[in-house]
């Protein structure tokens, strides 16, 4: 998977290059509003719905015209932050989505696209984590933009597809966290 990971790195570098001749590239920013999975301890869930909190994200994209239709390759650096029981969990990564859009008509388009994600760290106040079983992941973004000159602004919808769990022991407890997320991106975006 890691090697996976790499070749889409790579594919998306003369992507930018193509974009930027073609359409362009630019930087993008925003909050994200989510959680992660159910936290387990010895097999048994005991915090399915973890309370959604505040992230933020930032990175790059490219954009590559297609008549109505666009790709667009991203790679942000995002901060996701959950709580479970005032625990506060907080999971850093990589996100490369390659998204697909379409324009509905100017300035609105719509969009979707797989997200492949890179796990940088994960952290639980006052638990020890052995272990991050996956820290590749695949996750799914679909969402709508509206794009004024060289600015954009879009909301999206981001499911974690893949299963990717931290193991953990707390106090000779053995247990597992899903990090998959769920959450509500809303980002900024300006063409360079």
């Amino acid at each position: 998977m890691k090697k996976l990971f790499v070749i889409l790195i790579l594919f998306s570098v003369p992507c930018l290059s193509i974009a930027q001749e073609d359409d362009g590239i630019g930087i993008k920013a925003g909050l994200n509003y989510g959680s992660n999975g159910d936290l387990s301890e010895n097999g048994q869930t005991i915090i399915d719905n973890p309370d959604a909190n505040f992230g933020y994200h930032l990175g790059l994209f490219g954009k590559i015209n297609l008549g109505s239709f666009y790709v667009r390759p991203e790679l942000s650096y995002t901060v996701l932050n959950s709580e479970y029981d005032r625990t506060a969990l907080e999971v850093k990564k990589l996100d490369a989505p390659v998204l697909l859009g379409y324009m509905i008509f100017d300035p609105v388009h719509v969009f979707i696209g797989p997200s492949f994600q890179y796990i940088l760290d994960t952290d639980l106040e006052n638990i020890d984590f052995k272990d991050v079983q996956e820290d590749f992941s695949i996750g799914l973004q679909i969402g709508v933009g509206v794009n004024l000159g060289n600015v954009g602004i879009d909301v999206r919808y981001e499911r974690g597809l893949t299963d990717s769990e931290a193991e953990f022991s707390n106090l000779g407890d053995l247990g597992t966290l899903d990090t998959r997320p769920q959450q509500l991106i809303l980002a900024l975006s300006i063409k360079l």
